[in-house]
C-alpha cells in the first residue's frame, strides 16, 4: 500500500504542470457553478420569473454569436502555443492571427445582430438588453484562454475570472432590487468582466511580450481551414444535446422534461471532474504523443468513465430521492443511462486530443460528431414512434456516444494512426 502511495506521489510530482492545469480549470468551473447556485434564489425573487427568463433567453441567443466568433480557433492555436512555448515570435503570430479572425467574425456578427434588432419585434423591444449582453462577445474576441492553457498557466485565468465573478456579488446584492433593474444586472454580469479582459492585454504585454495586432486577411486561410472541423464539431454537438430536450418536450409531457433535467443534473459533478482531464493533458501529450502512452491514457480513462457509471447506478436512486422526492424517482433510470455519456465523452475526448488533433486529422473530429448526431436522431425517433418511451430517447443519446467510440477506433485502424 505504501509503495502504491509512493508511486502515485511520484506520478503527480512528475506531471505537476498537468495536475495544476487540470485543478485550476476544474476549480474555476466548479466555482462558477456554486456561485450561480447561491445567487439564483435571490435573483429569481427580486427579478421575478418573467424578467429573469427574458435575460436567460437573450443570453442564450447571444451564445450563438459567441460560438460563431470562437469558430473552433482554440484547438489549432492551443497546439501552436503548446509546441512553441519559448518562441515569442511564433506566439505573437498565433495571437495576431486568431485576434484578426475573431475581429472579422465579430464585425460580421454585429451587422447580423443589428439587422435582427431592426427586423424582429421582440429583439427591437429589448434592443438595449441585447446590446448589453452582446458585450460578452468582446471577451471572446480578446481573451486568449487557449494561450494560458497551452502555456499550462491556468492559475492566472482562474484567479482573474474568480476575482471578477466574486466582485459582481456585492454589486448584485446592493443594486438589483426589482425587475426594473434587469438591464443593470446585465451590465454587471456582462460588462464588468471586460475589466479583467483589459487587464489581460496589459499582463500579456508586460509578462510575455505579446501584443495585439491585425494582420492581412490572406494569412488567415490556414487558421480557418484548420479550425473549420472544430466549428462543425461544436455545431453538431450542440444540436445533438439540445435535441434531447426538444424531442422529450415535443412528444412527451413537460413533467418528463423535468425528469430528464434532474437526471442531467446528477451527472453534472462527475462531468465537471472529468471534462478537463483531456484538456489539461493535451499540451503535454501533443509534444510526447507516443502510441504506448496514448493507449495507456485511453485505458485509464476507460476505467474512470466506467467507475462513474457504477457510482451513479449505486447512489443515483438516493440522490434522486433526496433532491426530488418520490415523484421524481423516474429520473433514476434516466440518470443511469446518461452516466454512460460521462464515459463516452472522456474516451472520445481522449481520441480527439491524443490522436486526431496531434496528427492533424481535424476533419475526423467533425465526421465523428456527424455520425453521432445521425445515430442519435435515428434511435431517438425509433424510441418515440416504436416504443413511445422517454427512456429510449435518453438511451439513444448515450448509445450515440458508444457509436462515437466505435467510429473513432475504426478511423484509427483504417488510417493506421497508431504507429
Amino acid at each position: 500500500m505504501q509503495f502504491r502511495l509512493s508511486s502515485f506521489k511520484n506520478l503527480v510530482c512528475a506531471n505537476q504542470k498537468v495536475v495544476e492545469n487540470y485543478f485550476f480549470m476544474t476549480f474555476l468551473q466548479g466555482a462558477h457553478i456554486v456561485i450561480g447556485i447561491l445567487l439564483y434564489p435571490y435573483l429569481i425573487r427580486v427579478l421575478e420569473k418573467d424578467a429573469y427568463g427574458t435575460y436567460v433567453f437573450i443570453y442564450s441567443n447571444i451564445q450563438f454569436f459567441v460560438s460563431f466568433i470562437g469558430f473552433g480557433f482554440g484547438y489549432p492555436a492551443l497546439k501552436s502555443i503548446a509546441l512553441h512555448q519559448e518562441d515569442v515570435e511564433e506566439k505573437n503570430r498565433t495571437l495576431h492571427a486568431v485576434f484578426t479572425a475573431k475581429v472579422c467574425l465579430f464585425a460580421l456578427s454585429s451587422v447580423v445582430l443589428g439587422a435582427l434588432l431592426l427586423c424582429v419585434p421582440f429583439m427591437r423591444e429589448h434592443a438595449l438588453l441585447y446590446i448589453t449582453v452582446y458585450a460578452v462577445t468582446l471577451h471572446e474576441v480578446v481573451f486568449p484562454s487557449w494561450y494560458f492553457q497551452g502555456m499550462q498557466r491556468m492559475k492566472f485565468v482562474t484567479y482573474l475570472q474568480l476575482a471578477i465573478r466574486l466582485s459582481t456579488i456585492p454589486l448584485i446584492l446592493l443594486f438589483i432590487k426589482s425587475p426594473d433593474d434587469l438591464e443593470l444586472y446585465a451590465i454587471i454580469v456582462s460588462v464588468l468582466p471586460l475589466l479583467g479582459t483589459a487587464y489581460t492585454v496589459w499582463y500579456l504585454k508586460r509578462r510575455d511580450g505579446l501584443t495585439y495586432a491585425l494582420v492581412p486577411l490572406g494569412r488567415l486561410k490556414t487558421l480557418f481551414r484548420d479550425s473549420l472541423p472544430f466549428f462543425w464539431t461544436s455545431a453538431f454537438g450542440t444540436v445533438k444535446q439540445e435535441l434531447v430536450t426538444l424531442i422529450i418536450g415535443s412528444f412527451f409531457r413537460m413533467g418528463d422534461v423535468a425528469l430528464y433535467d434532474l437526471a442531467n443534473k446528477l451527472i453534472t459533478i462527475p462531468r465537471l471532474m472529468i471534462n478537463n482531464i483531456n484538456a489539461a493533458l493535451f499540451p503535454d501529450v501533443v509534444r510526447h504523443a507516443e502510441t504506448g502512452r496514448v493507449k495507456r491514457l485511453i485505458r485509464y480513462e476507460t476505467f474512470i468513465g466506467l467507475a462513474v457509471v457504477v457510482v451513479i447506478a449505486a447512489l443515483g436512486y438516493w440522490a434522486v430521492l433526496l433532491l426530488g422526492g418520490r415523484d421524481m424517482l423516474g429520473a433514476y433510470p434516466l440518470a443511469v443511462a446518461l452516466s454512460v455519456t460521462v464515459y463516452t465523452w472522456l474516451v472520445v475526448g481522449g481520441y480527439i486530443n491524443y490522436v486526431f488533433v496531434p496528427q492533424g486529422h481535424y476533419y475526423f473530429v467533425t465526421k465523428n460528431q456527424f455520425v453521432a448526431l445521425v445515430t442519435f436522431v435515428v434511435f431517438a425517433l425509433a424510441g418515440v414512434f416504436l416504443w413511445h418511451n422517454i427512456f429510449m430517447v435518453v438511451a439513444a443519446y448515450s448509445l450515440s456516444g458508444l457509436v462515437e467510440i466505435v467510429y473513432c477506433k475504426y478511423l484509427i485502424k483504417k488510417n493506421r494512426l497508431y504507429a
